[in-house]
């Protein structure tokens, strides 16, 4: 469904609904945003900066609750395993949810089970997204926040947005098994239209960062080369990172200044120093990179977004052939600020800042050099999550 917009993904789903509970219609429809990060990768799990926006791009539920104590959920992911449709009664402290198969329930089931507030009523529900799927664009968190979103409706909770977001992040920890930072989950709770936000992953603190210009256009490339980071490289670079910091008695590499890593290097593995290397000069240039956005330094900015890819590929070797091949090509059109693979890594997107004038050149040289077939989204900053309108 990723060339709908979300209205389109919206009236789907309610077709969908529709067609599968005949007489019943739906009550609630919610969304709540993707995002694309624009520089800050790998620092959030070590409490540093990150600078993330929302994107238009949304995952959809449409439901009703039901009096009956079973929850009846389908997804219209065509990626996601089968089978595409569950149904189990609605969790109690004698009777919880544990994660299993099908692999994208865990996402929704983490969410059941440590919402808020409860007890919670049985429900009928329909997923549907334009999010791409492992394109890095944080379709899961998506789920989690648009799920957590519709149980606000049927249930009401407190609505804090920070423990809205940080549920949703223990729900990918516990039902997932990915041990993620909370950028992906703040932003899709918290996202501001015409804004990136600044986020100190530390403090939690958000700042917002304009984002006005309409001569500057964020394009995001998609390599159609589909990563999947939970059992892989994702959880071993968090476990150096972790083991970077205790050497240093630190309890986090936020707290490390280049200068003690370098003090350092002779106790410290060739492989992890370089992590931590990353993880280090990245938080700095996350930092001077909010700056620079606020005061449309697009050449700065430009500059940390390279230097942030090369320390990606080179110190943190989470890219690859393909992404590394869609920054080289970007670069190579005047008028491109800079550009930089975004997400988790091996495949997925990057992340360029181009001038509105250069956009369609730079697409056309990506398609010439590129050795793949992409995909291509200009994006401006969205709200987050939010009811629609049925």
């Amino acid at each position: 469904m990723a060339g709908l917009g979300a209205s389109a993904v919206k009236e789907e789903a309610v077709r969908v609904f529709r067609e599968t509970w005949p007489g019943c219609e739906p009550s609630v429809a919610v969304a709540a945003p993707g995002r694309v990060n624009l520089i800050g990768e790998h620092t959030d799990y070590n409490q540093g900066l990150v600078l993330p926006v929302a994107l238009p791009m949304v995952t959809v539920v449409v439901g009703c609750p039901s009096t009956d104590g079973i929850i009846s959920i389908l997804t219209m992911a065509k990626e996601a395993d089968e089978p595409k449709r569950l149904v189990f009664p609605v969790p109690s402290e004698a009777n919880p949810l544990s994660p299993g198969l099908p692999c994208w329930a865990n996402y929704v089931k983490g969410v059941i089970q440590h919402y808020r507030a409860g007890p919670l009523p049985g429900f009928k529900a329909v997923m549907a997204s334009n999010v791409p799927l492992g394109g890095g664009l944080s379709s899961s968190a998506s789920l989690e926040v648009a799920m957590y979103t519709f149980l606000q409706q049927i249930c009401p909770d407190d609505g804090d947005l920070m423990e809205k977001a940080l549920t949703c992040q223990k729900a990918e920890h516990t039902f997932a098994s990915m041990p993620c930072g909370i950028m992906d989950q703040f932003i899709s709770v918290m996202g501001q239209a015409d804004h990136a936000l600044l986020i100190d992953c530390r403090s939690l603190e958000v700042s917002p960062v304009p984002l006005t210009d309409s001569s500057l256009v964020v394009l995001i490339t998609n390599s159609n080369v589909r990563h999947t980071l939970t059992g892989s490289e994702y959880p071993t670079r968090r476990k150096q990172c972790m083991e970077a910091a205790k050497a240093l008695g630190k309890e986090s590499l936020r707290d490390v200044t280049m200068a003690d890593l370098k003090a350092a290097k002779a106790c410290l593995e060739a492989e992890v120093y370089c992590r931590a290397r990353h993880v280090i000069s990245e938080i700095k240039r996350t930092a001077e990179a909010a700056e620079a956005l606020r005061c449309r330094n697009y050449w700065e900015f430009g500059k940390l977004m390279v230097q942030s890819h090369d320390s990606l590929r080179d110190d943190y070797e989470v890219s690859c052939r393909e992404l590394d091949e869609l920054v080289a090509a970007a670069m190579g059109v005047e008028g491109v600020y800079g550009s930089r693979m975004t997400g988790g890594g091996f495949g997925g997107c990057t992340v360029t800042l181009v001038d509105a004038a250069a956009v369609e050149k730079t697409i056309e040289q990506i398609k010439d050099k590129y050795s793949g077939t992409a995909t291509f989204y200009t994006t401006k900053p969205s709200r987050g999550a939010h009811v629609l309108k049925l």
